[in-house]
Order: C-alpha cells, then sequence, then structure tokens
C-alpha cells in the first residue's frame, strides 16, 4: 500500500504563477518608454553607417501621433476650405437645391420682364408705323357755361 504523498501535476498553462496576469506597474511602464534605442541606417554595399538615430518609444509614438494629427487636420481642412467638399455626397444637397431655385425663381422674373419689354416695344413701333387703327372719340362733350365770361 502507498503511504507516501500525493502531488498533483497540473499542466504548465494552469500554474498559478503563469494563469494569472502580470500587473503593470506604472514605473516598469514608464521606464519602458523611456528605454533609449539606437536605429542605425547602413549602406549594404560597404557596411557604412550612413545615419544614426536615438529614438525611445515615446518619442516614436510622440512622432507618429504629431504626424497623424497633422494629416488628419489638414485633410479636414482641405475638404472644409476647398470645393472638394461638393464632392462628398449629401453635403451640398441642401445649398444646390436652394440655389437652383432662386435661379429658377430668378430666370423666370426675367424672361416676363423681357416678353413685356417686346410687348411695349412692339405696341410703340406699330403705333409709329402707322398700322395701328384709332378709334377716335367723336362725340361732343356739354361743358357748363363759364361763371367768369365777360360780355
Amino acid at each position: 500500500m502507498f503511504t507516501g504523498q500525493w502531488t498533483v501535476l497540473r499542466p504548465p498553462y494552469l500554474s498559478p504563477k503563469i494563469c494569472c496576469m502580470a500587473k503593470l506597474d506604472a514605473g516598469t511602464t514608464l521606464r519602458r518608454l523611456r528605454n533609449r534605442y539606437r536605429l542605425v541606417v547602413m549602406n549594404d554595399d560597404t557596411y557604412e553607417e550612413v545615419v544614426t538615430f536615438h529614438l525611445s518609444r515615446l518619442s516614436v509614438y510622440i512622432g507618429m501621433s504629431t504626424i497623424i494629427v497633422v494629416l488628419v487636420s489638414l485633410t479636414v481642412g482641405l475638404v472644409v476650405f476647398t470645393p472638394l467638399k461638393y464632392y462628398i455626397p449629401g453635403y451640398g444637397s441642401a445649398r444646390i437645391g436652394r440655389e437652383y431655385r432662386e435661379l429658377k425663381y430668378l430666370t423666370d422674373s426675367l424672361e416676363k420682364e423681357v416678353f413685356e419689354q417686346a410687348q411695349y416695344i412692339q405696341s410703340v413701333k406699330s403705333v409709329l408705323d402707322g398700322s395701328v387703327e384709332l378709334k377716335r372719340d367723336t362725340t361732343k362733350l356739354e361743358l357748363p357755361p363759364d361763371e367768369y365770361e365777360n360780355n
């Protein structure tokens, strides 16, 4: 009979040291962000160093964030302050519709005015040519006697 101690064998993925997530200390995370690295660009043929950069993760994050913010702001500025905004679907449809209606009203009023001017010019021409028959009123008007008549 076995009188020894039983040991429970667990797979490594269930061990208490590995299964629990490691807490990140603010000090270690900040230290990792500030660690300095060297980026070297070398000529492949001569193994000569062309450019050397001293970087940290924090400087790379800040640089990339700055580039992204600048590109987004340039894109937004380009769309907002240039006529490119009219190519965005739905952006200028209300404004273009309003401008279309205003131009339609203006065109209708101008057409009406041109028609009236053409009628006026035609009537003046017909009067000057004498082609209009004038109906003259030949009825005699009876006027009251003049009060200040000297006899």
